[in-house]
């Protein structure tokens, strides 16, 4: 049984994606031991806490630096003994040492194709902001292990999606979850803990 320990920042529609997958048997041979948010007030916590998963926030602001924070935030991912991290909106660099230590074991969901539009600077609507600015016809999401870079990992999975006349940031913000991300997430995640990726 893989154990999964799942780090957001905000409202967490990935993470439910995936606690939904878990209850359809859509994810298999796989638990969410724990959620993890820099975050005290991220909806994420409420939902993990319904779904009977540990939830607790580990925020930088509560350290004196950041090397302090990193050093207390992998001692707490630690405890956990997890096989799979996965970064599901979470706004904090994940530390080197954890990088390192955890090599394979760390998965991030990007809202684009990789590699446009993704690296310093793009997150959340920023992304989608800028591929409507560029005029792109398709975007889509990307599911990638973690390396040291910023969105620079291998690949694992992508999914495009059609950017439509008279899209807003949100309106594609919203299509690339329902139509990617939502999906992408729990089908990585099923894969590893069947080790169907090697």
């Amino acid at each position: 049984m893989l154990r999964v320990g799942v780090m957001v920042s905000g409202g967490g529609t990935n993470l439910q994606a995936i606690l939904d997958a878990v209850d359809a048997g859509e994810i298999t041979n796989a638990e969410i031991a724990v959620v993890i948010s820099n975050n005290p007030g991220a909806y994420a916590l409420e939902r993990a806490k319904k779904h009977g998963v540990e939830a607790l926030c580990i925020s930088p602001k509560d350290y004196e630096s950041r090397d302090a924070f990193n050093e207390a935030f992998l001692a707490k991912v630690d405890e956990y003994h997890l096989d799979l991290i996965v970064l599901a909106g979470f706004l904090v660099k994940i530390p080197a040492a954890m990088i390192e230590k955890y090599e394979h074991k760390i998965i991030n969901i990007h809202p684009s194709l990789i590699p446009s539009f993704c690296g310093v600077g793009y997150y959340g609507l920023k992304v989608h902001e800028a591929a409507l600015a560029r005029g792109v016809k398709v975007t889509g999401a990307t599911v990638h292990f973690v390396d040291s870079g910023m969105d620079t990992g291998p690949i694992l999975l992508q999914k495009a999606v059609e950017v439509q006349n008279g899209d807003t940031p949100e309106t594609l913000q919203r299509r690339v979850m329902e139509q990617a991300e939502w999906k992408l997430l729990p089908q990585a995640i099923d894969l590893i803990a069947n080790e169907k990726i090697k």
